[in-house]
């Protein structure tokens, strides 16, 4: 029977299991830990979503957690860190997930202790059943302790990550024939701005996710297995490979943005010069004719019968030759 399914434990408690010396899984109630504990046999993970301010005081009874770390876990707006309290471990992540289209975060905090894994999950946040199920069809790696639980944590994290970068790809990809199209869109700016953003906020959680790991695979105490921290070495290379994608897809969002602006200044500034060339097209014949406008005696057009032709004649040559030049130029 699961946790979920035993009333012994609040809603909150998504996961209360004990793996023994073999891997093998044992579902317990809260009330049990100490039970286990005492008995010198594997480990327990404890897996909690928004849990309630009851729920932590008892795990910090059973586990000797610190007042401090826990203040930090009742609170979803942690920076991504690592910090050692004796013998254990609190670590916070940001997570992400895709919810309607737009990427919400949340965060996991994490406690290693020598014989037990306690997450804490806030905000957006995808469950861990896979974690648990993956880590579960490998029992012989289970006894690596829960620090092997706490690296598929943190692959999974990870590995979140990826697709989402993906999407971004695509889209700037899908976005690109916009910017080149012939007529400006404004919503393709709109959404070019609004990628960066999303980006700019990924690498604000990706980046520090790097230290993190970095300073998991170099902790010089017992918590963590020499096995265990190539596992995590893989992961910190995951990180670091997603950081540099997220980093090329802004410089290319950058890129895009300024090649945008250019085309629509461009744009302007072609039809600037096609409206000044029709305005001196438009003002030739106007001053011409303005000046047979004013009210004199001797006006050419009054006495001789050729002379408004010819007028028509000339203006007309001035424009065609004026119409020739723009062409010429590019202008038209």
């Amino acid at each position: 029977m699961s946790s979920m399914e035993s009333p012994a434990n609040p809603t909150c408690v998504i996961n209360c299991v004990h793996y023994d010396d073999q891997g093998k899984r044992h579902d317990i109630a809260l009330d049990d830990i100490s039970d286990v504990i005492a008995s010198n046999n594997g480990f327990v993970w404890v897996g909690l979503y928004d849990p309630a301010d009851s729920v932590l005081l008892k795990l910090q009874e059973e586990f000797c957690l610190h007042d401090l770390a826990i203040d930090d876990a009742r609170n979803a707006h942690q920076r991504p860190k690592v910090e050692a309290y004796g013998n254990t471990l609190f670590v916070v992540v940001t997570t992400a997930q895709r919810v309607h289209d737009r990427i919400e975060y949340g965060e996991t905090h994490a406690f290693l202790g020598p014989r037990f894994l306690v997450t804490v999950r806030h905000g957006a946040s995808l469950s861990y059943a896979p974690v648990r199920a993956r880590v579960e069809r490998e029992p012989q790696l289970l006894t690596m302790g829960a620090s092997y639980c706490l690296y598929g944590v943190l692959d999974f994290v990870v590995d979140n990550y990826l697709p989402i970068t993906t999407d971004f790809r695509d889209t700037l990809d899908s976005l690109e024939k916009d910017i080149f199209a012939d007529s400006y869109q404004r919503s393709t700016v709109v959404r070019l701005y609004e990628l960066k953003r999303e980006l700019n906020k990924m690498r604000m959680a990706v980046a520090p996710l790097q230290d993190v790991l970095a300073q998991l695979r170099r902790y010089p105490g017992e918590l963590i297995p020499d096995e265990v921290k190539l596992y995590i070495r893989d992961v910190h290379d995951h990180a670091v490979r997603i950081s540099d994608v997220i980093d090329t897809l802004r410089e290319m969002l950058g890129t895009a943005l300024n090649v945008n602006l250019s085309l629509v200044t461009l744009a302007q500034g072609e039809t600037v010069k096609r409206l000044g060339a029709w305005a001196a097209l438009l003002a030739a014949p106007t001053l011409i004719t303005s000046w047979y406008g004013m009210n004199f005696a001797h006006m050419p057009e009054l006495d001789k019968s050729w002379a408004y032709p010819a007028m028509i004649v000339g203006v007309g040559a001035v424009c065609v030759g004026l119409y020739w030049l723009f062409k010429r130029a590019k202008w038209l």
